[in-house]
Formats: structure tokens, C-alpha cells, sequence
């Protein structure tokens, strides 16, 4: 049994953390940090959890996130990169759930981000926590970036094209819709229900934030520079990602051979699952659950490939994934905790 502390347990991953990690055998959560409810019971904020998780809220402390084996940071972009150091020169295995050390390169963090970043001697160390490429990696980690929720959907979902150099990797395109859970649980004119609610429209087509995270890591696994159209989406739905990603194919393979290609690569990944032929995977097919699900198409046979992949934003796309990275880190099977179906309807 280990002791898990979470940093931010008030928003909606830190919730998501919650829920997930009460149910776990192998831990104990003995720390939730949020400056604005220090003082009051978790289950009284969140009763859902009453019954499961007896912790009263602290405003975030070096001395008492001491005392747990892992920390999670369920924090916005910059309150990480305050607090690891410290936390790792402690023996503290940290779990980063914002973008704080997701790129390697500090300037162009500083770039995305628009701060300075306060430890990158700590960059180049931190392990990128996508466990269907850098396993081994995770396991010997100290510190972890978990991925966005984004780049989860669309890596997983271009990564068996790339890795067999079966595309135009100067010419992909990535067209994700989000759930409006993934702006945060905040106050904000722009995620109000009377504004999402019967709309639907593209954001940040000029770049965003995750753009950087999804070519770094396309980069890291075929050795050179990937050209990525990223549009991302804001749908009227709480929860949810559906990527659809197009890409030139730069073979004759058929779509026959596509689908066997994703079978053999996902086959023994227990957390993605690549559907039959011909489907068209929803977003409610995994809600909740730790899982994405893949599709591929040709349309009209042409040497456009088509691949759909779906996730929960805050479980694959957050902290699920966050405990995933935590059962590799601590050497416990990697399900552990997981083993949750999606919620329907």
C-alpha cells in the first residue's frame, strides 16, 4: 500500500483522480491539497465520495506531500514546476497532470505558455507518460508529464501510420472535438451551458497549446520533424474526445492490410481498442473508462486514410492515464485501479 497525495483536488481531474484512486487497492489517499476549501471534508465538497475518502482539503505543503510516495499535480499550467524539486529531492515519485513538462525545450514552453519556466534543468529528466510508446521509460520515472488529453486522442490514433513510414507525415491533419470539461471547473463566459449548449465551434485554429506536445512526440518516434494541421473543437457535451485524422497514404497498403497493421500494434494494449472494420466509434462508448477506441477508413479507396479515435478527456485524456503512469512507476499490473466500464447511456 503506498500513500498518494493530490495537489488541486477541486476541479474536475482532481475529482476524476478521486474517484478512481478510492476504489484502488494499492493505495491510501492520505493528502488533497486546494487553498480555497483547506479546512473542509473532501466528501462534503464531493459526496459522491463519502464513504470511500475521509480527507480533509490542506492548503499545498512540502512538509506533509512529503509523506506520500507519489504526488499528483491536478493543477493549472505553471504550480507544478514550483513544487517538484523539492518534492523529488525528498524521494517523492511526481505525477504532473498540467503541461508543465511535457516539451523538452524550455523556450518553447515559455513560447506556448507565456512565463518563464521555473525549473527546466528538470525538462530533459521528465518521462512523457504515454504508456503504448515509452513503458519502459515510465517505469524507471521519478517525474512524469502526463499527455493532454488531445494529444492522447490524435498520437495513439496516427501512430501505427507513422511508425511504418506509411504516410505523408509534411501533410497530416487532426480534427478533435472536446467536451467542455476540458476548459476546467471555472467560472468562464465561454463554457457557460447557455453558451456551448445547441453550438458548436473551432478554436484556436491559429495554434494551440497542444500542437507542440502531439509534433514532439510524432517527432520522437520516427526521428524527424512531422507537419500537423490541428483544429480542435468546443462541442456541447460534458465529456469526450473524438479525433478525426487524416493523412496522405504514401503506399498502396489496403485497407484490409490498415486494420491488421492496428490489430498487431494495439494487440496487447489493454487500453486501446481497435474496432472492426467499417465502425464509427462514439464518444459514449467510453465514457468514464480508461480506454480509446480506434477506426479505420479508406473512403472510396483513395489514398486518404481516415482514423477515428475517441476518448474521455478526463480519464485516457487525464487521470486515468495519470494512474496508469502510477501502476507502471510503482510496479503494480498496469489495470490495477482501471478496470472500469463506460458508462451508457
Amino acid at each position: 500500500m503506498i500513500r498518494a497525495g493530490i495537489v488541486g483536488g477541486t476541479g474536475y481531474t482532481g475529482v476524476e483522480l478521486l474517484r478512481l484512486l478510492a476504489l484502488h487497492p494499492e493505495v491510501e489517499v492520505s493528502v488533497v491539497t486546494s487553498r480555497t476549501d483547506a479546512g473542509m471534508r473532501v466528501d462534503a465538497l464531493y459526496p459522491s465520495l463519502r464513504g470511500v475518502i475521509d480527507v480533509v482539503f490542506s492548503a499545498p505543503d512540502a512538509d506533509a506531500l512529503s509523506n506520500c510516495e507519489v504526488v499528483f499535480f491536478a493543477t493549472p499550467n505553471g504550480t507544478a514546476m514550483q513544487m517538484a524539486k523539492v518534492l523529488l529531492d525528498r524521494g517523492v515519485k511526481v505525477i504532473d497532470l498540467s503541461a508543465d513538462f511535457r516539451l523538452k525545450d524550455a523556450k518553447e514552453w515559455s513560447a506556448w505558455y507565456g512565463m518563464e519556466h521555473a525549473c527546466p534543468e528538470l525538462l530533459e529528466e521528465a518521462v512523457y507518460g504515454l504508456p503504448e510508446v515509452n513503458r519502459e521509460g515510465i517505469k524507471a520515472a521519478r517525474l512524469l508529464a502526463c499527455p493532454g488529453c488531445y494529444p492522447t486522442s490524435v498520437q495513439l490514433g496516427f501512430l501505427p501510420l507513422i511508425e511504418n513510414g506509411l504516410v505523408d507525415s509534411s501533410h497530416l491533419i487532426a480534427d478533435v472535438k472536446s467536451g467542455v470539461s476540458g476548459a476546467g471547473r471555472k467560472a468562464e463566459l465561454a463554457t457557460l451551458m447557455s453558451e456551448t449548449g445547441e453550438s458548436f465551434k473551432a478554436y484556436a485554429v491559429s495554434g494551440h497549446r497542444h500542437l507542440p506536445e502531439i509534433t514532439q512526440g510524432l517527432k520522437a518516434v520516427i526521428g524527424h520533424s512531422v507537419n500537423l494541421t490541428f483544429v480542435p473543437h468546443l462541442t456541447p457535451m460534458i465529456r469526450g474526445i473524438h479525433a478525426t485524422l487524416y493523412a496522405q497514404s504514401s503506399s498502396n497498403t489496403s485497407l484490409d492490410e490498415l486494420q491488421a497493421l492496428y490489430e498487431q500494434r494495439y494487440a496487447n494494449e489493454i487500453f486501446v481498442d481497435v474496432l472492426p472494420q467499417g465502425s464509427h466509434p462514439d464518444t459514449r462508448n467510453v465514457r468514464g473508462s480508461n480506454m480509446c477506441q480506434i477506426a479505420i477508413h479508406q473512403p472510396q479507396g483513395s489514398q486518404t486514410i481516415v482514423v477515428l479515435s475517441v476518448i474521455d478527456n478526463l480519464v485516457k485524456g487525464a487521470a486515468g492515464q495519470a494512474i496508469q503512469n502510477m501502476n507502471l512507476m510503482c510496479g503494480f499490473p498496469e489495470n490495477t485501479g482501471l478496470k472500469v466500464l463506460a458508462l451508457y447511456p
